[in-house]
């Protein structure tokens, strides 16, 4: 696995954080997972952002320093995941929706006893952050610090002909802008979903929720 993703590329617009996050790796204890599926988030400027209407105490960590855990509780049983980008102050975040296992499988299938095969594992955020053990008491946490228990890792570039873009999957309001991001071809990017309002779209790729 590459070096530790510095601060740096974090505080950048999340459109541009996004794409380039795909190939990354994800590592917490013994399970690491190859991130194949992102959606980017842009505050005040999104209005299908958690932070589009301001600061709050569930939202905080979207305003303070890049590179940290944005981990929230969504429909009342899943957690997610995101990444803080932007200046300290100015709110953005980089939701992890899907990944690829590139750890020992017996450790990730005791965390995802009801995965099937090795691409359901981290289909979608909700299951991601389930194969990553991440919880509300990860929130927080600085993925950029050697010492922190979840890190990104860097990876070689992905082949730009093989990133696909669509609407963000399960939101209504920004439905159109396309600030997903996903690698072709992958088996653990799933169907896109609409946002209840949304309408539809032929896009590929992501389930879940918004950041």
């Amino acid at each position: 696995m590459g070096e530790l993703i510095p601060r740096a590329f974090f505080d950048r617009p999340v459109f541009e954080v996004a794409p380039e996050l795909l190939g990354a790796v994800v590592v917490h204890g013994d399970v690491a997972v190859r991130l194949t599926e992102v959606e980017a988030y842009d505050g005040a400027n999104d209005p299908a952002s958690h932070a589009f209407r301001g600061r709050t105490a569930r939202n905080a960590v979207m305003f303070g320093q890049p590179g940290h855990l944005y981990v929230y509780f969504v429909y009342g049983m899943h957690f997610c995941a995101n990444v803080s980008c932007l200046p300290d102050g100015e709110a953005g975040a980089v939701l992890l929706r899907a990944g690829e296992l590139i750890s020992d499988p017996a450790a990730a299938f005791a965390r995802r006893p009801t995965a099937r095969r090795a691409a359901e594992l981290a289909r979608g955020p909700a299951r991601l952050a389930a194969l990553l053990g991440l919880d509300r008491t990860h929130n927080g946490l600085d993925v950029t610090d050697p010492r922190s228990p979840v890190r990104v890792l860097a990876a070689p570039p992905v082949d730009p002909a093989s990133i696909r873009t669509g609407p963000r999957v399960g939101v209504a309001a920004g439905h159109h802008t396309p600030w997903r991001f996903w690698l072709a071809g992958s088996p653990a990017v799933s169907q896109y979903r609409p946002g209840r309002g949304a309408g539809t779209a032929p896009e590929t790729g992501g389930g879940g929720s918004s950041a």
